[in-house]
């Protein structure tokens, strides 16, 4: 869909497609709603950047608690987006040895009770080698570096998603 499809959506039909370009977060895509008309798909995606930028902390906390571990329970049952399941698919996280899974498990586990919040890192940029390594890394971090650089990463999964579901060359004829 293109740009003007986009602004004449109706509010529901907005949140149902557009919903989870933010993991498990509509209420950010139902608060950009009200900005419409965009001129562009950079401007829709700047319109969620904002909402995202002007949260305290405890919301920017709250965006990164909405993402799955990545290799985790919900892959393994099968609970993830669909979203989700596809990138993590995409990366290799689906396909890991047991050494791999187990010290993914492991790392996933310290992060989450280091920071109170799980690893982010944008699957589709990445692979599962990388994704071990940064999460290796990334432990290590400051609580606030981290927090900053997660949603960093959520803003770069926005973007591939957002990306996926909008014809970006097509300019609103305001």
């Amino acid at each position: 869909m293109d740009i003007n499809a986009v602004n004449a959506l109706p509010y529901e039909d907005f949140v149902n497609i557009f919903g989870n370009v933010v993991e498990k977060c509509p209420i950010i895509t139902a608060a950009v709603w009200s900005r419409r008309p965009f001129a562009s798909l950079p401007a829709l995606e700047a319109a969620i950047n904002e909402f995202i930028d002007a949260l305290p902390e405890s919301g920017k906390e709250g965006i990164l608690r909405c993402h799955p571990d990545l290799a985790g329970r919900d892959l393994q049952r099968g609970t993830l987006t669909r979203e989700s399941r596809e990138e993590q698919a995409r990366a290799g996280l689906d396909e890991l040895d047991s050494a791999e899974a187990s010290r993914m498990a492991w790392l996933n586990e310290d992060y989450k009770e280091r920071f109170g919040f799980p690893f982010v890192i944008c699957a589709r940029m990445n692979d599962k080698a990388n994704i071990l390594r940064q999460l290796s890394e990334r432990c290590r971090n400051e609580r606030a570096v981290e927090r900053a650089r997660g949603i960093e990463e959520v803003k770069k999964i926005c973007h591939l998603r957002l990306q996926g579901l909008v014809i970006a060359d097509a300019p609103n004829k305001l």
